[in-house]
């Protein structure tokens, strides 16, 4: 396998008491596709500020193309691609004062995608910053992004308060242009409809940590949840946990919710015959009740 172009090792990060990361360990190679998801404070905006090197970890390592990006910031970013939600664009400037200062920045600038991106979002390049609506504004971001043709596109929360079709030509237009040609891309998101269907890896953060880490494949088909009646007489909660492959245990309601790995059936008979009972129903989850499951809270 080649060498990640992204590599967080035992990463943590604080602010005062408040621990938001704690010892990740995500690997990024080239050509994937990854969405990180997790609930809001779950550190997903802090992580990719530390691989961007706009935050320092307060332990662990971060490696950018093999590279410090605090120490080595410049020949870091010109591989980068980097679009925010909360990104901040010169509101004096023109469209076209940006594209000509990004073209000084990165001499690899490609004009005929730049070309291409302005009349896909239907852009004048002769209209101010501060006269564009949010989606214009965000598409002008996108742009600057990838033009230089970055090896890595970060993506955070990029399309957040967008409308539903902005937000699908966004992103497909992200993932269309730079991961044929092998750029890998991390992005942020909260909508899980986005993560599915334009994501192959999905890393999921809860409470500073990655409790999930699996190709989009894997979770669909090996992943399920078993629902076992709380009258049932079942052991406790900790007694669950401890059946091979128990990802979460959490009462909803009337049930036990089990989430495990594993198929359905599989599922089904093993945690039959661990716990004794019949009555439990396996299911598969879609990725946004998988998530509910995982970092929900007991109901």
């Amino acid at each position: 396998m080649m060498d990640p172009v992204l590599e967080f090792k035992s990463v943590s990060r604080s602010y005062g008491s408040n621990v938001v990361l704690n010892g990740i360990d995500i690997a990024i190679h080239p050509g994937e596709v990854a969405g990180l998801i997790g609930r809001n404070g779950a550190g997903k905006t802090t992580l990719l500020k530390i691989g961007m090197g706009m935050l320092y970890p307060h332990s662990g390592s971060v490696r950018t193309f093999g590279m410090s990006p605090t120490d080595e910031p410049v020949a870091v970013k010109k591989r980068i691609g980097y679009v925010a939600e909360d990104q901040v664009l010169p509101t004096g400037s023109s469209i076209a004062d940006l594209i000509e200062f990004h073209r000084y920045l990165f001499p690899q600038w490609d004009g005929a995608l730049e070309r291409q991106l302005i009349e896909r979002f239907a852009l004048d390049a002769r209209r101010k910053i501060k006269d564009l609506s949010k989606g214009q504004a965000r598409e002008v971001a996108l742009l600057c992004a990838v033009c230089h043709r970055p090896e890595l596109l970060i993506l955070d929360e990029p399309a957040g308060g967008l409308d539903p079709a902005t937000r699908r030509e966004f992103l497909e237009t992200s993932i269309h242009l730079l991961n044929q040609e092998g750029t890998a891309i991390l992005f942020s998101s909260h909508h899980m409809g986005d993560v599915e269907r334009i994501g192959g890896r999905v890393i999921l953060l809860d409470h500073g940590k990655v409790l999930l880490d699996r190709d989009l494949t894997t979770l669909r088909e090996e992943i399920c949840v078993a629902m076992i009646p709380r009258s049932a007489s079942v052991p406790e909660a900790a007694r669950m946990e401890q059946i091979p492959g128990c990802l979460r245990v959490r009462p909803v309601f009337d049930d036990w919710h089990v989430v495990m790995e594993g198929s359905p059936e599989s599922v089904q008979r093993k945690v039959s015959m661990a716990l004794g009972v019949d009555d439990v129903r396996c299911v598969p989850m879609p990725l946004e009740e998988l998530f509910i499951e995982l970092t929900g809270s007991e109901r």
